[in-house]
């Protein structure tokens, strides 16, 4: 399979094509039943993060996945994937199968939290990011948590010489390029897109009073 095609497949990144709206059996296994569910009983939330990363991933995902159950909903974890031996075998059928089922599952969950935690550097985690556009492009809720008090700039700042140019726009030193401003905590395209609150609990809590108490 093209590694890129299920683009073409998504309507809502090609509105040139004559659709507005999300078709259902467009993404790779998505069908009806795989829009949310909070019809059908307990809301299902996807974990998104870099968590995945963590040596105590496991002992994250089952802390989340308890808080979720006690809140009345179902934590998905991209870990919940179903990889196939052959996927396993192969890197690039593993990156693939994981890819798909992670989008599979975003397309299940009714809403998303993800941790925005710094990752490698002063951004988040990109793939946690892609699956957070990904999400608001589906028209679900997302709660983000885990970014740094003060603002991207300040941050910045600190991390590397900067300077302020005569316009008031904040520099690196070595490059000259433009530090994003604006007051956000993150780039706008996050910050403006999602709700940010501290902590995972406090995501899933803001996500239950909304889910479950429309």
């Amino acid at each position: 399979m093209d590694a890129h095609g299920w683009v073409s497949r998504i309507p809502i990144l090609h509105p040139r094509r004559g659709s507005d709206k999300i078709a259902t059996g467009t993404i790779p296994g998505m069908n009806s039943a795989h829009t949310g569910n909070s019809q059908r009983g307990r809301p299902k939330v996807y974990l998104a993060g870099p968590d995945v990363f963590f040596p105590d991933c496991v002992e994250i995902y089952r802390a989340l996945k308890a808080h979720c159950l006690a809140l009345g909903m179902e934590g998905l974890a991209p870990t919940d994937t179903a990889l196939s031996p052959a996927a396993r075998s192969d890197p690039a059928e593993l990156a693939q199968a994981i890819f798909e089922g992670n989008v599979a599952l975003i397309c299940q969950a009714d809403a998303v939290i993800a941790n925005l935690v710094p990752f490698r550097g002063q951004e988040p985690d990109s793939g946690t990011v892609f699956e957070v556009g990904f999400a608001v492009a589906l028209a679900k809720p997302v709660v983000g948590y885990g970014v740094p008090a003060g603002t991207y700039a300040e941050r910045v700042a600190q991390s590397m010489a900067c300077f302020e140019d005569a316009a008031g726009k904040v520099r690196e030193v070595a490059t000259g390029v433009t530090v994003e401003g604006l007051g956000q905590p993150l780039n706008l395209m996050l910050s403006r897109s999602i709700r940010l609150v501290r902590t995972a609990h406090e995501a899933l809590e803001s996500l239950a009073r909304e889910l479950l108490n429309p």
